[in-house]
């Protein structure tokens, strides 16, 4: 359960190797969280994570974790319930970004990064919107991204994947209306990660730790749907409505 100034105890991350979702926990732990368990398909590498966590209070716990597999994911997930009571916080954050002109080439491989992208979500955001239901009260964080808004050329792929995830995320926050729990869907632009390695930084990029903040202070007022950074909000406003010949012109 949350301490007495409602700051999340416990937090669930699904993609435990996101660098955006590790820097949103070590927020968390800092404010407080002290129990934190990390799932992904490699669980060997997200050993070097768990231990700041730890180093800062945190009991950190580690397991397996694949959202290519919906029988695996919801299998995790009812296990970590299982496990370790309630969560206040789930972080979804895995998810894979992949190259546009291999997709063109390769549509198996399209559609395998998509059904990770989007029915892993579904399956795992079901799965753990079950058991927020049913524990009454908690969050669940789910990174979607300023690329579903209007799918560009240069990713339409990943775009539309992502737009999927986004009107999935704010359909679950309101199936969850009246239960106690609720979906936060985080809206960012370009993070500087490992995954965008190599890739030309768009206008209003930011670091995962920026993308965090706001993460963070989201948590805090409530809000259902988050915009990092909130300038993005205005900027795609203006975009969703622009002619398509207009929107074609601009880079990407």
């Amino acid at each position: 359960m949350t301490d007495a100034l409602g700051r999340p105890r416990s937090v669930l991350v699904l993609g435990g190797g996101s660098e955006i979702a590790l820097a949103t926990v070590r927020l968390l732990v800092d404010r407080g969280a002290r129990e934190v368990t990390l799932l992904g398909r490699h669980p060997e590498a997200m050993l070097g994570a768990a231990e700041p966590l730890r180093a800062a209070g945190a009991e950190v716990s580690v397991a397996r974790f694949d959202a290519a597999d919906p029988d695996d994911s919801v299998r995790a997930i009812g296990e970590a319930f299982r496990a370790h009571g309630d969560f206040d916080v789930v972080l979804l954050a895995f998810g894979v970004l992949g190259d546009q002109a291999r997709y063109e080439e390769d549509p198996e491989l399209a559609a395998h990064d998509t059904a990770v992208n989007v029915a892993g979500t579904v399956a795992s955001g079901l799965a753990v919107a079950r058991a927020l239901r049913a524990q009454g009260h908690g969050v669940l964080v789910v990174l979607s991204s300023v690329a579903g808004q209007r799918p560009r050329r240069s990713n339409f792929v990943y775009g539309a994947a992502k737009a999927a995830v986004d009107a999935f995320a704010c359909g679950l926050d309101e199936a969850l209306r009246g239960s106690g729990a609720r979906v936060m869907t985080v809206r960012p632009g370009f993070v500087h990660t490992r995954m965008t390695a190599g890739l030309p930084a768009a206008p209003f990029s930011q670091s995962a730790e920026q993308v965090a903040v706001a993460i963070v202070a989201g948590l805090d007022a409530g809000v259902s749907i988050v915009w990092a950074p909130p300038a993005l909000r205005w900027l795609f406003l203006v975009l969703r409505h622009l002619p398509q010949a207009v929107f074609r012109r601009l880079r990407g």
